[in-house]
């Protein structure tokens, strides 16, 4: 177990690190105020309607940094920092939800695969440790409890996999637009990308520490099927 553990502990200091880095360039974005002077709410319901989508929600939800696209009921929730924020950073993060509502309504293949494995990974989640756990634990009397928690386990890493080309593509639209729509100046379309570039580095941080965790416990795997 101890390369597992080393593995976590690599993955979260870098996880700390850039989510630190994030809230840092967010904290200092926010503070500039973009010349056109639009908040978070206005840029997204724009865009929204720039694109011809009528039915979506533009909400704002508690917390910081919580904002997300919610393809089951169609909303775009922004954190209050968003949704009543006027600079590059909620610009941003508005228009990388809406992102997400874009591809949601021309089908974006692999935002409708991630939709797709949500409900069984949910629930499949929920038990993996527990089933890797006590696969460990068997190595020495069989192979197979642990080879479902790998199974699961790759499920998951392939979720994260995915993940990343919805992210990056749907800050890649977010960009385009606010430039071509004239949202924010050249310099604001700087900082916009640069907060968008930090938040898609947690994402690939995760995929990473996943890929690194599944390969240690496909080798206990096979160190197990030699024994």
């Amino acid at each position: 177990m101890g390369g597992a553990y080393l593995i976590a502990i690599v993955v979260m200091i870098v996880s700390w690190l850039v989510s630190w880095r994030l809230k840092s360039k967010f904290r200092e974005y926010s503070q500039i105020g973009l010349a056109s002077g639009l908040s978070g709410a206005e840029i997204a319901q724009r865009m929204l309607h720039d694109n011809g989508i009528r039915d979506v929600r533009v909400l704002s939800v508690e917390g910081q940094l919580t904002d997300h696209y919610n393809p089951t009921d169609k909303t775009v929730n922004l954190s209050p920092d968003v949704y009543h924020g006027r600079s590059a950073a909620a610009a941003a993060v508005a228009a990388h939800e809406c992102g997400h509502a874009v591809q949601h309504a021309t089908a974006y293949g692999a935002l409708i695969l991630r939709s797709k494995m949500v409900p069984a990974l949910s629930v499949a989640s929920s038990y993996m440790q527990w089933i890797i756990l006590i696969g460990i634990l068997m190595i020495n009397v069989s192979i197979v409890p642990l080879g479902i928690g790998v199974g699961i386990f790759a499920l998951t890493t392939i979720f994260s996999l995915v993940t990343l080309p919805v992210e990056f593509d749907a800050s890649r639209r977010a960009l385009a637009w606010i430039d071509r729509k004239g949202i924010v100046t050249s310099q604001e379309h700087t900082m916009a990308k640069d907060a968008l570039w930090w938040a898609a580095m947690t994402y690939v941080v995760a995929a990473i520490g996943s890929i690194a965790t599944l390969l240690y416990y496909v080798s206990l795997l096979m160190g197990g099927r030699r024994d």
